[in-house]
């Protein structure tokens, strides 16, 4: 019985963030432009997060610089586009690919010489920052001039991955569909437990035989080819590819700052995260913007940021779920009162 009752909980969430997510399809039907552009960026930045609270979340290594993952998506998906033609979907695996060998690259470097914790945090910066003066430079990717797609006409297309602003409403809906899925079944898989017991003892693991130099390059090479992913249907929305705005330090600020409010390397944190986030970013900016005081949407992610690890350091997700677990305890004793009250 005590098993049943555990279970609940779990399940009461799974039907209702489904049930999320068919409200959040009809009302792609429904919504302006304005707002369905804004949800799709909201989107976008959910899926990378998730490979960002992934790395984190259960990895327990931190990146600051994963905007290096997204440029080199991004980057794949443009220019074998624009240059040869080719469906963005040979951009993705070929980003994916990419990415991965980078990521486990970067990663084998780094712990192969002992550098860890806050040290890999900033080589990851230095690495994001040293690609986005490369490609400033690299004419064949446009430098500084950037890349552009050319302007969709015509009716969808799902092979080419273009359409119109409900279009990639759809896709990206679809792709933090996926996401929340695929970091649900790593949580409660066997690599899902041995990330979690290396990154909370990573001594104490590699004493019961986890072999966790191979498993932290598994993970940031995982995440980075998933935040390709993010970062070619990215720029396949904005219609146009440039250094300073794919992987500029703001990219990898965005990424984060979701999965951190919302709750690290839960299934659904990084998407309640961004819900309240981004939009707030935008917002503040719009303000700022008005009256005249630049930086205010900084001020804005400051501020959420101070309270979110103030007041809710795991994050909005799991005290939301902490919290579905308690009224569900409280109405299973209440009832069973009641039956010995009738008994």
């Amino acid at each position: 019985m005590q098993k049943k009752r555990d279970a609940l909980p779990d399940r009461g969430a799974v039907i209702g963030c489904l049930a999320a997510f068919a409200v959040l399809a009809m009302l792609g039907g429904v919504l302006n432009p304005h707002l369905i552009s804004l949800l799709t960026i909201v989107f976008l930045f959910t899926f990378i997060g998730q490979s960002w609270s992934i790395m984190l979340g259960l990895g327990g290594q931190l990146s600051i610089g994963h905007a290096l993952f997204v440029g080199i998506g991004a980057y794949s998906v443009a220019v074998l586009n624009i240059r040869y033609g080719l469906s963005p979907w040979f951009g993705l695996v070929v980003g994916m690919a990419l990415a991965a060998i980078v990521g486990a690259t970067l990663a084998w470097l780094s712990f192969r010489f002992e550098v860890r914790g806050i040290y890999f945090a900033l080589l990851t910066i230095a690495a994001a920052e040293f690609a986005r003066v490369v490609f400033s430079g690299w004419e064949f990717v446009g430098a500084m001039e950037g890349l552009f797609f050319p302007a969709h006409s015509g009716p969808n297309s799902f092979w080419m991955l273009r359409g119109d602003a409900r279009f990639y409403y759809f896709v990206s809906l679809a792709a933090v569909l996926l996401g929340v899925s695929a970091t649900a079944l790593i949580r409660q898989s066997f690599l899902g437990y041995v990330w979690r017991a290396m990154r909370d003892d990573e001594d104490a693991s590699r004493a019961l035989g986890v072999r966790t130099f191979l498993h932290k390059i598994l993970v940031v090479s995982f995440s980075g080819a998933w935040a390709a992913i993010g970062g070619g249907l990215l720029a396949l929305v904005q219609g146009s590819v440039f250094p300073d705005s794919i992987m500029g330090m703001g990219i990898s600020v965005d990424i984060l700052v979701g999965p951190i409010v919302g709750g690290l390397g839960t299934a659904f944190g990084p998407l309640i995260g961004t819900l309240i986030t981004l939009p707030l970013d935008h917002l503040a900016s719009a303000i700022g913007n008005k009256f005249g005081i630049p930086g205010l949407n900084n001020v804005g992610y400051g501020l959420v940021l101070i309270a979110a690890v103030w007041l809710l350091p795991d994050g909005i997700w799991p005290a939301i779920v902490n919290s579905a677990k308690s009224i569900t305890r409280f109405s299973w004793f209440g009832n069973l009162q009641m039956e010995q009250v009738k008994k």
